[in-house]
């Protein structure tokens, strides 16, 4: 699709390409096509200048935009292998995946240099971040775009472009593209995917965002709202330009509603921070990256869209899954709809009951390691009757309370009640949620778990009310109901801004054992605070809560 990408982005040199909003949600063209091949034809010469070839490997430090697009196009076209870092990963951990994919080279735009140089200060006082020297670490350094004071020198753009090979003519099985997902900087986890795998993920998300045959002709209609690479490749292939969401949730409501794309990507927090500013919407709206519950889908058709879509992917294989809100609303079952296989991706569960998956864009392997057809997931899932995936939760964020385990994943959906912008389900340890109000224990096991919801209300939406709301939900869940229910602010984390289970877990032990939840019984679904502060709220006495138990029966 790449190599289809650099001739379709000749053929119509002067159409705009990548669009960007003002400050009032204007549209402006950052690139146009032409300029978006000849950036790519001034890279791929300048890293050809410098005695790169192909199988070699060049880390990149460049944000989404036309820049990146165009090292991506110039990597594809010389065979090179793409290794993407994050300069805010921390100095350990970028020198450890450093030395585990070794470039040869690092291209880095000019700001991700700034704030791990000259404007380090600013940085940590700004946003808390203490990012490393990229010079330092160990590979050499070209600055991609504009250069500013302290950055490496630029890369060379007007390198002589004669003897420079029109294509890779290599096979599918070369490496494209490194993706580090986790890992310790002992052992730094890698996604290595091949020009093959890379290329049938897009030939998927191509195929999923054209809607089926005779739909392409509809596709160039009106532009594409989205940032990630398997957004951009697919729809510029098909002639459709593609506008950057604005960073601000402000800017980004008037910039859809001044675009009015007939295609939306967001992730899910940008959909609740741009629903919160009234944001409208127009044709379809998918999300994915993070968690999206009916809910969240309802309420973006419910702000205009047609069709409201939930993405199941991981780093390993993207997409693998897919349901539109309707289909999500209707289901009825335990855990978590996330829809059928999409065509070419197999899904199956092994004896533990984790999703297995494979397919054509399934990653080669992991960096270091031999390659596997099968990608374990890491989700406890199983299979419907008919097919579609339902998640049970992640493997590792089982609790375990009284012996039994409990997946939250599988409870999680039930949450997510009108006016529940987000949920989890936690597990504390049980000395850290407290003694029950008259100084007992609470029965709990040394090493046992308490079972906490922590739920983020919707802007203006009532905390009374909310409760009740959340009292069949929660009287359903029987043996794994949660021994408390905290209204508060969930942290989010990563680029993506998934829901931060550990630092969650952690404001949900620290609210408990601070005195806010003090006197708290087992599963008395208490509201701990008040939205969005941390003030009293209503609790059961430990002696209410010790009779509760005895009815139950429990210890």
């Amino acid at each position: 699709m790449l190599d289809r990408l650099d001739h379709a982005l000749r053929a119509r040199p002067e159409r705009p390409a990548v669009l960007t909003a003002t400050r009032t949600g204007a549209t402006r063209t950052a690139a146009t096509r032409g300029e978006l091949a000849e950036l790519a034809d001034a890279f791929a010469a300048a890293l050809y200048a410098r005695g790169l070839r192909a199988g070699d490997t060049v880390g990149v430090a460049v944000r989404p935009g036309p820049r990146a697009l165009a090292v991506l196009l110039a990597l594809w076209r010389l065979g090179l292998r793409g290794a993407v870092l994050d300069p805010g990963a921390g100095p350990d951990v970028l020198r450890a995946r450093l030395a585990s994919a070794r470039p040869a080279l690092v291209l880095a735009d000019a700001a991700a240099q700034a704030v791990a140089g000259w404007a380090r200060p600013l940085a940590r006082r700004a946003a808390g971040l203490e990012l490393p020297e990229l010079a330092g670490l160990g590979a050499p350094v070209a600055t991609v775009g504009r250069r500013l004071p302290g950055c490496a020198p630029a890369l060379d753009r007007h390198a002589a472009r004669s003897g420079v090979p029109p294509r890779f003519t290599g096979d599918g099985d070369a490496d494209a593209v490194i993706v580090f997902t986790s890992g310790t900087t002992a052992r730094p986890r890698a996604v290595v995917h091949t020009r093959a795998s890379l290329a049938a993920g897009m030939e998927t998300v191509s195929a999923l965002f054209s809607g089926g045959p005779g739909d392409a002709a509809a596709a160039t209609a009106g532009p594409v709202l989205g940032g990630t690479f398997f957004v951009l490749v697919p729809s510029l292939v098909r002639g459709a330009p593609v506008a950057l969401p604005a960073r601000s949730p402000r800017i980004l409501a008037r910039q859809l509603a001044r675009l009015a794309p007939r295609d939306t990507y967001l992730t899910p927090p940008q959909l609740r921070d741009a629903l919160r500013e009234g944001a409208r919407f127009r044709g379809r709206v998918w999300t994915g990256s993070a968690p999206a519950g009916a809910e969240l889908l309802g309420r973006v058709r419910e702000s205009g869209a047609d069709e409201a879509w939930g993405v199941y992917a991981l780093t390993e294989l993207f997409p693998a899954a897919a349901v539109e809100s309707r289909e999500k609303a209707a289901y009825e079952g335990a855990g978590d709809l996330v829809g059928a296989p999409l065509p070419g991706v197999r899904a199956e569960s092994d004896a533990d009951g984790q999703l297995l998956l494979t397919g054509p864009g399934a990653r080669h392997r992991y960096l270091g390691e031999d390659p596997d057809p099968w990608v374990r997931t890491g989700d406890r899932a199983r299979l419907d009757g008919t097919g579609r995936i339902v998640l049970e939760g992640r493997a590792k964020d089982m609790v375990l309370r009284r012996a039994e385990n409990i997946y939250p994943g599988l409870y999680e959906p039930a949450l997510h009640v009108p006016g529940v912008e987000l949920a989890l389900l936690v597990g504390v340890p049980a000395d850290a949620a407290g003694r029950d109000g008259d100084g007992a224990s609470d029965g709990c096991d040394h090493g046992d778990e308490r079972l906490v919801a922590v739920v983020q209300p919707c802007h203006g939406t009532a905390e009374p009310a909310l409760r009740s709301a959340l009292a069949g939900p929660l009287r359903r869940m029987g043996t794994a109901a949660p021994d408390a229910l905290l209204f508060a602010r969930i942290p989010l984390s990563g680029r993506s801004r998934k829901p931060d289970r550990a630092a969650t877990a952690a404001l949900a032990a620290h609210r408990l054992s601070s005195g806010s939840g003090s006197g708290s019984g087992s599963r008395s679904w208490l509201g701990y605070g008040s939205w969005p502060g941390s003030g009293s709220g209503s609790a059961r006495d430990g002696a209410s809560a010790k009779a509760s138990r005895a009815r139950r029966g429990a210890p």
